[in-house]
């Protein structure tokens, strides 16, 4: 979405389950526009936190014209490939596959497209690379050869429509996510208490909390005196600068938040 939409919307990790809400990319052509749905990867588990994941892209699957299903092709299809196509193959809407990352030595796109063919007989298929460009215009051209017409959606000067403190809290998000392993990235969550803007010297302050489950996990994303805080805290700064034009001063911090994610009231907040 970010390659076709030609800005940073979505952020991107490897780590699984990065995305946590439907996240709205706008992409303008001389032939109409496109509004893109970016949905949390489709997660088998009965955890609290994972069942509004599974929710909010159930849901999002009813609302589209189109459905863009993207594939991995570094990555062997196994039983949560299984479980989306199991989910698409009920789905009268129309589908298109994109199986990405196909410029890298390991990419075997082969495998992927054998079982949606399988499953989901024939349909579409478009070889990608979002890091590098190749196939982005094939799958324009697929995508709008399916839609259908009417009206624009949003001005030809929007991109996205996040509110500017999602938007801060992602950005942090995934400087931290990317930085820190094993359980720590689905234990985070960015809380951002104030904004303040100052036109005439284009600064922009912020005031953030990195929320995790644990002090232990505290102790690591803040790092060896200090060292890790300060360059997800750099890092930051250098990314909402690049998003929202301004100088920015961020102050972070890290808070410890037990057990969120079976927090029914928290999860809400975040996920919607």
């Amino acid at each position: 979405m970010n390659s076709i939409c030609g800005e940073k919307i979505s952020i991107i990790s490897p780590s699984p389950q990065t995305t946590r809400n439907s996240v709205r990319g706008i992409c303008h052509d001389p032939r109409g526009q496109l509004l893109f749905l970016d949905t949390p990867g489709y997660h088998n588990s009965e955890k609290k936190f994972n069942l509004h994941l599974q929710r909010i892209a159930k849901t999002s699957l009813t609302d589209a014209d189109i459905i863009l299903y993207v594939a991995d092709a570094t990555r062997q299809p196994g039983a949560e490939e299984h479980a989306v196509l199991e989910l698409l193959s009920q789905s009268n809407t129309p589908i298109i596959a994109a199986v990405n990352k196909c410029d890298l030595p390991v990419a075997k796109p082969g495998s992927i497209q054998q079982i949606i063919s399988d499953l989901l007989g024939s349909i579409p298929f478009i070889r990608t690379s979002a890091e590098n460009g190749t196939g982005i215009s094939e799958l324009l051209d697929g995508l709008f050869s399916l839609a259908p017409e009417g009206e624009p959606y949003y001005p030809s000067d929007y991109y996205t429509d996040q509110p500017p403190e999602f938007r801060i809290a992602e950005i942090i998000r995934e400087e931290v996510i990317n930085r820190v392993s094993d359980e720590i990235p689905h234990a985070v969550y960015i809380e951002v208490s104030d904004i303040e803007a100052n036109e005439e010297t284009n600064t922009l302050w912020i005031r953030a909390f990195i929320q995790v489950e644990k002090e232990s996990q505290k102790g690591i994303v803040v790092g060896k005196k200090g060292a890790m805080i300060r360059a997800i805290r750099k890092a930051s700064q250098k990314g909402l600068a690049a998003v929202f034009g301004y100088s920015i001063s961020l102050d972070l911090r890290v808070k410890v938040h037990p057990k969120w994610r079976k927090n029914e009231s928290v999860i809400n907040r975040l996920i919607f």
